[in-house]
């Protein structure tokens, strides 16, 4: 939830989505033409600025944000860094760490980490209906834009069982004690298991009922200035990619 409401909120949100996207875009080659981990990092450190101080997206929600994919991506890290090593006669396994390891480590974390910084400017300023209004455009096949619809749909109704549920058990004491709150936790993933099946149900309910005729349509924005927000986002991804290339 809070990238929806990054999205709705920064002071980007009547930008041009298929500038945002050029830009994003420019920002994943960089990523990749960087030929030092000091150019990819450069270029995650720019792209979070951009964010944070041109979009306006807070630094504490945009860490909040970005926190579970670092985690995921350190633990990757990790990985590659050790490799297994089976030594004497009894074969014993033990973890190594060498200097080529670190160095892919560091090329590979530099490149994720300014990927991610890209992919983050993209989904906190542009809200998910203007990115499938954008990918329809491009012709991207009806399918696949109305299991992104359904999903996105689901995230709120998943929330909102969650909140209401929560809100019950406390009122209850449900969380008073720890016996309590195992005992609330399992009648939570019971409730929830119901409710969103019973939704999804009559989702396809509901679709059937229409006899799946058609793509799922939305009322689209008008976005001003269109031709010179993609000026601008070309120039100034162009000047990213620039810059990638020059620090190497």
């Amino acid at each position: 939830m809070l990238i929806e409401q990054s999205a709705y909120a920064n002071r980007w949100r009547r930008v041009s989505p298929a500038a945002k996207a050029a830009f994003a875009l420019c920002g994943f080659i960089g990523a990749f033409v960087a030929g030092t981990p000091s150019a990819a990092v450069a270029v995650a450190g720019l792209l979070a600025v951009v964010t944070m101080a041109g979009a306006g997206v807070s630094p504490g929600r945009y860490l909040r944000v970005a926190v579970p994919a670092l985690f995921f991506l350190s633990i990757s890290c990790l990985s590659l860094a050790f490799s297994l090593d089976f030594k004497g006669e009894a074969q014993a396994m033990t973890f190594k760490l060498t200097p080529a390891g670190l160095q892919q480590v560091a090329d590979v974390s530099a490149r994720s980490l300014a990927a991610l910084a890209a992919l983050l400017f993209l989904v906190l300023t542009t809200p998910l209906i203007d990115l499938i209004a954008l990918l329809r455009r491009l012709k991207t096949p009806e399918l696949l834009l109305e299991m992104m619809v359904l999903c996105y749909r689901m995230l709120f109704v998943f929330s909102a069982a969650v909140h209401d549920t929560l809100t019950a058990q406390s009122a209850r004491l449900g969380y008073a004690t720890t016996g309590l709150a195992l005992r609330s936790l399992g009648g939570l993933a019971a409730s929830l298991t119901l409710q969103i099946w019973q939704r999804a149900h009559d989702l396809h309910v509901a679709a059937q009922a229409r006899n799946n005729d058609g793509p799922l349509r939305f009322l689209e924005p008008r976005f001003a200035n269109c031709g010179r927000d993609g000026a601008l986002a070309a120039a100034s991804g162009g000047a990213l990619i620039t810059l990638a290339v020059w620090l190497s």
